[in-house]
């Protein structure tokens, strides 16, 4: 069974490079711009991964997992921040708000899909 992802994500350019990975792999794939988008485009589906960027504008990656974290239909989705951030503060941060994994960009497609299947386990 193929595995839904909503990718979130304010860069055009890295929303189609992982639209284009994650569709060769098998995957269908919901895309939002900001974290107040990616809310709005969760009320309409349910994934099975989230991908989210931590920089965004409007709502932030932070605000964003604490926001899926505190709703009871989406609180056990697997979330991956997707960022150009290696500070180990804001990886402690993000994974206080609740993310299940941390990869930097840019991204290899093949180890993306490895860990979305292995957080969707």
């Amino acid at each position: 069974m193929s595995k839904t992802i909503l990718t979130v994500d304010d860069s055009r350019t890295i929303r189609e490079m992982l639209k284009a990975a994650l569709l060769d792999a098998g995957m269908e794939v919901f895309q939002a711009e900001d974290g107040v988008h990616g809310l709005e485009v969760l009320e309409g589906c349910t994934p099975d991964v989230i991908i989210t960027d931590i920089n965004m504008p409007r709502m932030d990656g932070f605000g964003f997992i604490e926001a899926v974290r505190g709703s009871d239909k989406h609180r056990a989705i697997p979330i991956l921040v997707l960022t150009t951030e290696s500070v180990d503060e804001k990886k402690d941060r993000a994974r206080r708000a609740g993310a299940s994994g941390w990869i930097i960009k840019p991204f290899d497609p093949v180890k993306l899909v490895n860990a979305i299947n292995r957080v969707a386990a």
